[in-house]
């Protein structure tokens, strides 16, 4: 083979692994890998005794997953032409022209089937259909709805961001107990806090591209009131675990400590405001959230 083939067939299989990365970066990996992990906490905590069953565990991880990013291709898809005109996102292949709109819609096409199939087939209907009104909810509502139209966009789509640990436990026990809703409710409360406050050092990005967040209709201040006020009703509505005795000394102990952090960053954020202070207490939001729901794990194992 001369110089020029393998010159050639390098650049083509260069250029097929950039297309495939680019459909994996339309899935939002690192926002997917976040919900898989409280979809699988929540297949955890519904066993009360024991360990649920791997093969279980395993289709509904891959079905959940598969169709949340089948939904986050569907929002780059509808979210393309702001996209672009954001510092954040301007770099996702669709503004990039890396992909085009009809192949993202094939592919989140293909992805969702392929995850709702997976959980009707191999978890069960409930979960199926649970996980199939999470994606419009999120691709739909809250997307092409809840967005564009009201600062109050985050408050009302933050219902599907819960819902991962409602699936992950209508997996395993086939029902949605009150014990998988209080995990809705810790997620539901969180969602504000932790958007806002990426969006209090993005709202440049939010105001250019026409998006009525909450820093760009009723200011930086009321905003970070609200961060604070939320992350308070979060810090209440994480003790209720313990109070319904679905978790022992082990989480309060966590969701205290964490809770405190949490309450630290909002209240610095409201008196002292920063876009690097913003940023951190954007991150640790994440982190928080992983180390709740771990804690929630280990100590229904720990047994505290």
């Amino acid at each position: 083979m001369s110089a020029r083939h393998m010159r050639i067939l390098t650049l083509d299989r260069h250029a097929g692994a950039r297309r495939l990365h680019a459909f994996y970066v339309l899935t939002k990996p690192r926002v997917n890998s976040l919900i898989v992990f409280c979809a699988v906490i929540g297949m955890f905590l519904a066993v009360p005794e024991g360990l649920p069953d791997a093969g279980l565990v395993l289709a509904a991880t891959v079905g959940i997953g598969f169709v949340a990013g089948a939904a986050a291709a569907v929002n780059c898809l509808i979210e393309s032409h702001l996209d672009a005109r954001m510092a954040r996102t301007r770099a996702r292949p669709l503004p990039r022209g890396e992909l085009m709109p009809g192949e993202t819609l094939c592919f989140a096409g293909v992805l969702g089937g392929a995850g709702l199939s997976i959980l009707h087939q191999w978890v069960n209907p409930l979960t199926m259909w649970l996980t199939l009104a999470t994606f419009v909810g999120y691709a739909v509502v809250y997307t092409v709805l809840l967005k564009p139209r009201t600062p109050q966009n985050i408050v009302i789509g933050g219902a599907s961001g819960a819902m991962p640990p409602v699936l992950g436990w209508a997996a395993v026990s086939g029902e949605v107990s009150a014990d998988a809703l209080l995990l809705f409710l810790i997620v539901f409360a969180w969602t504000p806090p932790h958007f806002w406050s990426l969006a209090l050092y993005r709202t440049a990005d939010y105001a250019r591209a026409g998006l009525p967040m909450l820093p760009v209709t009723h200011g930086p201040e009321f905003t970070r009131l609200s961060v604070l006020l939320y992350t308070c009703i979060l810090f209440g509505v994480t003790l209720l675990p313990f109070a319904t005795r679905m978790s022992g000394v082990l989480y309060l102990a966590a969701a205290v400590a964490l809770g405190v952090g949490f309450l630290r960053h909002a209240w610095r954020l409201y008196t002292d405001y920063s876009d690097a202070l913003a940023r951190r207490t954007f991150r640790f939001s994440i982190l928080y959230l992983f180390l709740l729901f771990a804690a929630l794990l280990a100590d229904h194992y720990l047994k505290f």
